[in-house]
């Protein structure tokens, strides 16, 4: 074997003897586990990728890499991977000299089934945990930095910002497809933000609320005598944002007429103001957003579609919130503390019978509905803020399961118990009355890091 790919397997097996390492393929896979094993440990080594989320167990007698040397390749790689040695009887004092060079354990021959799965089980979970811990610190480092932040752990926003990280230093136009009130502004000002650019000016126009007829002069500029009324040189917004962002919104409402001249823009990264034969060169990244389907607006002649391809090298799909529904509570919170410091009241939680009604509401106006009801609940108090917002019956008409439900207050409990005590272990289990290894099990379930609620 002389390629492995590592996203295939939980578990890889290290033994220069087939019998051994196919033993306990066998043995993992009963237990749904996917492992394979290999007899040359350089092709381990040259195989390890950044956050595999796998385990290796590694015989210490081999010809041509010992288990050890193995071990150190692999943790000069990955410091935390977890490695897990076969010793033989004479082999126990390297073996423990090798927990102190960063082993995970050790097991002796002829081992135990029953104890072989215990150890490889324990360490896949402390492997999947420092990964998510890896994750989490990745996102608090970049959610402490000055400006806008992007709040939520759901399926949906994982991969939306995983999709934003992977461009954020490119100079590729970026396309933001979401429904009203979703933040699509949010997401490109946080793409500019955290790019190269973000010293340069991040400049936004709403395509919809210009009329056409002064829409072009707006994007593109105008010199003085142009047309009637340009009595003075006008720059227009691609100029503007030279070296920077310009964020198009409602890019859907931009008038065919206009779709055309946008298009050569995009392409030449050269603008002319009107009235002027003069080419400015542009340094610009360009963000669009559309509330709608743009390829639907092709088919009925609506929308370009040369300018649809030019504009969605990079789609940026926002969820609707009634899709990210664990990400509700943390939401409502954050506005809500926004919202008390800057009336400078005091922030009251939430009882259950409210706390229900937020999650099973469908949230037609999405993240800006549930913002302007964390702000009227600073303001008013949960009685009238709810009654003018959500309807009584949300939670007796909402699509979701008992056991959704449960799991769902669950969390929002202890997301409320752990900002409380700002992210204190201690203090939470005292509050909720759960032991400690039970509040852990539920935070890792959950996907909750004690640090997101220290500050």
């Amino acid at each position: 074997m002389t390629d492995l790919d590592l996203s295939q397997y939980d578990i890889v097996i290290v033994d220069d003897e087939p019998l051994i390492g196919s033993a306990l393929v066998q043995l993992f896979n009963l237990e749904s586990y996917r492992a394979i094993s290999i007899t040359q440990p350089r092709v381990l080594a040259n195989a390890l990728t950044d956050n595999w989320p796998g385990i290796v167990i590694s015989d210490v007698n081999m010809p041509d890499i010992d288990g050890l040397t193995l071990m150190n390749l692999l943790l000069e790689h990955d410091k935390d991977i977890p490695v897990i040695l076969l010793t033989g009887h004479g082999d126990i004092a390297m073996a423990v000299q090798s927990l102190k060079q960063g082993a995970y354990d050790f097991i002796e021959k002829p081992f135990n089934n029953e104890h072989m799965l215990d150890i490889a089980k324990r360490a896949l979970e402390k492997r999947s945990l420092t990964l998510e811990n890896r994750s989490l610190k990745r996102e608090l480092e970049s959610q402490s930095t000055p400006g806008p932040r992007i709040l939520g752990h759901s399926a949906g926003i994982k991969q939306m910002r995983h999709i934003i990280h992977q461009v954020i230093d490119m100079p590729a136009d970026v396309l933001i497809e979401g429904e009203t009130g979703t933040g699509k502004e949010l997401v490109a000002r946080y793409l500019h933000d955290h790019s190269p650019r973000s010293e340069a000016n991040f400049v936004a126009i709403n395509c919809g609320a210009i009329p056409e007829t002064i829409i072009e002069s707006e994007l593109f500029g105008a010199e003085s005598g142009a047309f009637t009324g340009a009595d003075k040189t006008r720059i227009g917004k691609f100029e503007y944002a030279n070296g920077g962002t310009l964020f198009l919104d409602e890019i859907e409402s931009t008038p065919l007429s206009l779709q055309v001249k946008l298009l050569r823009v995009l392409e030449d990264r050269k603008v002319e103001r009107l009235g002027s034969n003069k080419s400015i060169e542009l340094d610009i990244r360009v963000i669009a957003a559309t509330k709608v389907d743009l390829k639907a607006l092709c088919d009925t002649g609506e929308f370009r579609q040369d300018l649809l391809y030019r504009l969605n090298l990079v789609t940026v799909a926002i969820p609707a919130l009634r899709d990210r529904r664990e990400d509700i509570g943390l939401l409502f919170l954050h506005f809500a503390r926004v919202a008390s410091a800057r009336y400078h009241k005091a922030l009251i939680p939430l009882n259950a019978e409210y706390t229900a009604q937020l999650v099973s509401h469908d949230w037609p106006g999405n993240v800006r509905e549930l913002r302007n009801l964390a702000e009227r609940y600073v303001l008013l108090g949960a009685e009238a803020a709810f009654a003018t917002t959500l309807g009584q019956s949300d939670l007796l008409t909402s699509s979701m399961s008992l056991q959704q439900r449960v799991e769902f207050f669950e969390r929002l409990l202890i997301e409320e118990a752990l900002s409380a005590n700002k992210g204190s272990i201690k203090q939470t289990m005292e509050q909720l009355e759960l032991p400690r290894k039970t509040l852990y099990d539920k935070m890792q379930k959950f996907g909750l890091n004690r640090k997101t609620f220290i500050q």
